[in-house]
């Protein structure tokens, strides 16, 4: 499983930052968090296939998170696409979709679902889905993809039995004893459970403690770090954290890795920014357009 850091801009693009959008491949289908401008370029710069894309998480309506979505929408259905898609969103989402497909046209053949999502989980068949509000000037969410636990075999424990390579292994993993060579093996002695990745995407927003919780853990906190430290009202005012306010939440949350994101354009150069998170939290990344990262 990798996150593709598409867009690390904020409001204003750059020639190096573009607007915000993530795409989390998790093998089987892609997650795309936000679809700022020129999301549709960053994915064929990372070669990820449009059709590839299950779902799209927008945390809120400002058009830096959001203007791609036009575009991208008519790209995919030039491209034939048949298989469904899945649009989520905060309150508004629905009336906000519906203004821009009559305003622009889009009526792609394909099945387009609108979702408006609340706090709380909902489930897939191989991960959950949190969702948390966010402090923003705006309707806002941050979403934390959940991986659902693993059933993993004990291989050295099943050599003691010579048991290495067989289907009858399936029934251990479904929870069932079995007998091999008159041995009876237990399926709580030949495996256990490998906990679920957890990445969470927490774009616009102010620092909140509610926001520790939620982020709790996780593998990846891919976190807005819009200002500097010395800026830290005027964040708070505009519904946006300072770096050094991401790496207090990551700290309390007590996450993995930190990458910080979604910079000012008053900041040519991010090194400020990333210092300050590190002396807070040593393991913290400054994000760069089509950075990729395995969790």
């Amino acid at each position: 499983m990798k996150a593709v850091i598409l867009g690390t801009g904020s409001a204003m693009p750059t020639e190096s930052r573009h607007h915000s959008a993530t795409a989390l491949d998790i093998g089987s289908e892609v997650l795309l968090f936000d679809c700022g401008e020129s999301t549709q370029l960053q994915l064929s710069k990372a070669k990820i296939s449009h059709n590839k894309i299950s779902k799209i998480f927008i945390t809120h309506w400002h058009g830096d998170h959001v203007l791609g979505l036009p575009g991208l929408l008519q790209s995919v259905s030039l491209n034939k696409r048949t298989k469904p898609l899945n649009i989520y969103g905060p309150a508004g989402t629905k009336e906000r979709y519906k203004k821009i497909s009559s305003a622009l046209g889009i009526f792609p053949a394909f099945k387009i679902t609108i979702t408006e999502l609340k706090a709380g989980a909902f489930n897939s068949e191989k991960y959950s889905i949190i969702v948390a509000n966010a402090k923003h000037n705006a309707p806002c969410l941050a979403f934390a993809f959940q991986e659902k636990p693993k059933v993993k075999i004990n291989i050295n424990y099943l050599k003691k039995f010579g048991l290495t390579n067989n289907p009858i292994i399936a029934d251990l993993i479904k929870g069932k004893d079995i007998v091999w060579n008159k041995n009876k093996i237990k399926a709580k002695d030949a495996t256990f459970v490998e906990k679920g990745k957890k990445f969470v995407y927490l774009l616009d927003s102010a620092y909140s403690k509610h926001l520790e919780n939620f982020c709790k853990g996780a593998d990846l906190l891919l976190c807005e770090a819009t200002f500097a430290d010395d800026m830290k009202e005027f964040a708070k005012e505009f519904g946006h954290m300072t770096a050094g306010q991401a790496a207090t939440l990551a700290k309390k949350a007590n996450v993995k890795k930190l990458i910080i994101t979604h910079f000012s354009q008053r900041y040519k150069d991010t090194n400020v920014l990333l210092k300050e998170a590190r002396k807070i939290f040593s393991n913290t990344i400054a994000a760069r357009d089509l950075m990729q990262t395995e969790i």
